[in-house]
């Protein structure tokens, strides 16, 4: 990677982690099943004990043995047998018998229909309200490590399916010659890796994610073998199956693909794009089964809808990513070409398309009404990721325009051609010359000493006498001669074949340097283009934005939907007002008292506030006769309703500074005329009680 390329990449990097830090902080997964009624009501008293506890949910739930705990004031459990769903989204759990008077609390935590977990805790009281002891823990459902590490899987699995199955898309819709592209192999492979070990990660994390939320509990096998009968361990698993079928396509597509002609790839790419199809409709649909689509209003429908639209996002952001790896880090001699950039124009425009229709029907379903949009956290979250699509989209719209103005790209020489240049460079056949040189030089050696010999013989044989004899001794030295000659002709030829040697091994030599300087050249060359230089700033603005998008996405799905907060805080609404008249006001009463003592008159001011049935605060002021507080050695409340014989239901409220008393959290169990009575003792011995009526509720 060049120096200028790796900062912008640091630089998406850099965002992606920003966009982690800022979006993990929505913290706990938010309930797509909303608790929408009780019976009894939450902060109710009830005369006598009930024989079980029921919690109506906004859609159906999960439970196990542990779903539904009633608790008593000290803490133990008195519910038995296992949670039942007795109608609808309604769940009961049997108590015991004969249950004492007091506080009892009611802990439930459960898994919603789309697969997110949802938990809460509420007391009611049976004779009268006590102090309770039971601690039931943070019910707030999928936070803490366990949460973020969920997350941080789902974030990783959706990344992954982006990067495999819109990368693989690229290549073979858009730019066929990038299988043997080593740039975008590592990216659809990495694809593959990131969504196997994300599916590996979250099948160990959900056991814990929807229960206790210990680290420690993510590698328990009860869990594990709990979240395998569940719908989101099934998802998971049948995601793990398909993505060996996924390996298989991503071997073939590099492997046997890229190696063939492009006049034979016609066959294996129609079959290679009809398995890849199946096996990414299969994995698309492992979130639409488990997920929102599943549940709520036509589910029939939405599963389908939510497939094309996971498979339009994954075409258009993996796409993309491939684009931006093709630009930056493609070799000279496999450029890009323009007619590929504009294939993927035309591909990304239509996944916009689909994308815009299918997220507005989602977006129907899953707010139902404007208020929606800007009231609940749901349709917060739907804005910011409609205003990234938008930016996207116009960022898009100028990378459409570069690749309308890019120049195409002339495909790179065969390395056979730069040797050929190379050669021409040098002036001569390394091999040939080397040979000729050598071979030269031992035929003029040995040819002139032949000749040498056989004249010198020729001349011997002619002579007589000693003369002759001389002649002869003469060739006879003559001949040595020549024989040495033939021995060092010999030992030139060695020297020549090494020579030839070393003339091949710096031939190649310089063949590769020129094969590299040819490709620099056509890399600058290329890059030279402005309209390119152009298209790759705009393409990775738009990786950049993709990033933020996913994770806002991320997010969104484990978000409750806009249209079960609005319904569920109607049935909220409701339930309240059926057991409280819509009048309901603070009250202030005024008692005056006198219990015959010394300093035993004076008056007792309480503000009852909201005075509603439910908890109230309560704020008690004893005013001397001079009107200015002053305490009073007792002071006590008790509530009756004689209508219902109920109570009186006593109330010991703290002192707090002089003269003024608080009790929090009261609880008027239903609306009606309550008879308030209030103990005063100013002495040992001088006490009195003195009552007023007042309409609570």
């Amino acid at each position: 990677m060049s120096q200028t390329i790796a900062p912008r990449f640091r630089a998406l990097m850099l965002l992606l982690a920003v966009a982690g830090v800022l979006l993990a902080g929505a913290a706990p997964a938010s309930a797509h099943a909303a608790l929408t009624g009780s019976d009894p009501q939450q902060g109710v008293v009830v005369d006598k004990a009930p024989s079980q506890v029921s919690l109506t949910f906004s859609e159906q739930v999960a439970m196990n043995d542990d779903s539904l705990r009633v608790l008593d004031p000290k803490g133990n459990r008195v519910d038995t047998g296992k949670p039942a769903n007795v109608s609808g989204t309604t769940y009961a759990v049997r108590l015991h018998g004969g249950l004492p008077d007091g506080t009892y609390t009611v802990a439930y935590q459960v898994i919603s229909a789309d697969s997110h977990p949802v938990g809460g805790a509420y007391t009611f009281s049976i004779g009268a309200p006590s102090k309770t002891s039971a601690a039931v823990g943070d019910q707030t459902v999928g936070g803490g490590i366990v949460g973020g590490l969920y997350w941080l899987g789902r974030y990783v699995s959706y990344a992954g399916f982006i990067l495999l199955a819109g990368g693989g898309a690229f290549v073979l819709a858009c730019w066929q010659r990038g299988s043997g592209v080593r740039a975008v192999q590592r990216l659809v492979v990495s694809g593959w890796v990131a969504l196997t070990a994300a599916t590996l990660a979250l099948l160990l994390l959900r056991g814990s994610y929807t229960t206790s939320g210990k680290i420690g509990d993510v590698f328990d096998l009860t869990l594990l073998g709990q979240v395998l009968q569940t719908k989101t361990g099934a998802a998971l698993v049948s995601r793990l199956l398909l993505l060996a079928a996924a390996a298989l396509f991503v071997a073939v597509l590099f492997g046997e693909y890229q190696k063939r002609a492009d006049d034979e790839k016609r066959d294996l790419t129609f079959g290679l794009a009809i398995g890849g199809t199946v096996v990414a409709v299969g994995l698309a649909a492992s979130w639409a089964m488990a997920e929102h689509a599943s549940t709520g209003l036509q589910p029939g429908i939405a599963m389908p809808v939510d497939v094309v639209h996971l498979l339009a996002m994954a075409a258009w952001l993996g796409g993309l990513a491939t684009l931006l790896v093709a630009l930056y880090r493609a070799p000279a001699e496999t450029p890009i070409e323009s007619a590929a950039v504009r294939r993927f124009s035309r591909l990304a425009f239509g996944c916009v398309l689909a994308l815009v229709a299918t997220g507005t029907y989602q977006s129907w379903r899953q707010v139902g009404s404007w208020p929606a949009f800007t009231d609940t956290r749901y349709g917060q979250l739907l804005l910011v990721k409609i205003a990234l699509v938008l930016l996207t989209v116009g960022v898009a719209w100028t990378s459409r325009r570069w690749t309308g103005r890019l120049v195409g790209t002339a495909t790179a020489k065969a390395p056979a051609t730069a040797r050929a240049k190379t050669a021409a460079t040098t002036g001569r056949k390394p091999g040939p010359d080397a040979k000729t040189g050598s071979g030269a030089d031992s035929g003029t050696g040995k040819g002139g000493t032949g000749k040498a010999g056989a004249k010198k013989t020729r001349a011997g044989k002619g002579g007589t006498g000693k003369a002759g004899e001389e002649k002869a001794g003469t060739g006879k030295a003559e001949a040595g001669k020549a024989e040495a000659g033939r021995k060092a002709g010999g030992k030139a030829q060695s020297g020549g074949k090494a020579a030839q040697g070393e003339a091949a091994r710096r031939a190649a030599q310089l063949a590769r340097q020129q094969a590299a300087v040819d490709t620099a050249r056509q890399k600058r060359l290329r890059d030279a283009d402005p309209h390119r230089f152009g298209l790759r700033r705009s393409v990775l603005l738009e990786a950049g934005i993709a990033v933020v998008l996913l994770a806002v996405t991320t997010v969104l799905t484990q978000t409750e939907p806009g249209r079960t907060e609005t319904e569920a805080k109607t049935a909220t609404s409701a339930s309240s007002s059926s057991s409280s008249p819509s009048g309901a006001g603070a009250v202030t009463l005024d008692l005056p008292y006198d219990t015959g003592g010394t300093d035993g008159k004076g008056v007792v001011r309480i503000d009852i506030d909201p005075a509603r049935v439910g908890g109230n605060d309560l704020h008690i002021f004893a005013l001397g006769p001079n009107g200015r507080l002053h305490d009073v050695a007792e002071l006590k409340i008790a509530f009756t309703l004689a209508t219902k014989n109920i109570g009186p239901l006593p109330v010991n409220p703290e002192h707090i500074v002089t003269g003024h008393w608080v009790a929090s959290g009261v609880q008027i169990p239903m609306a009606g005329d309550w008879q308030v009575a209030v103990t005063v003792r100013t002495s040992d011995i001088d006490q009195v009680t003195v009552t007023k009526n007042a309409q609570i509720g």
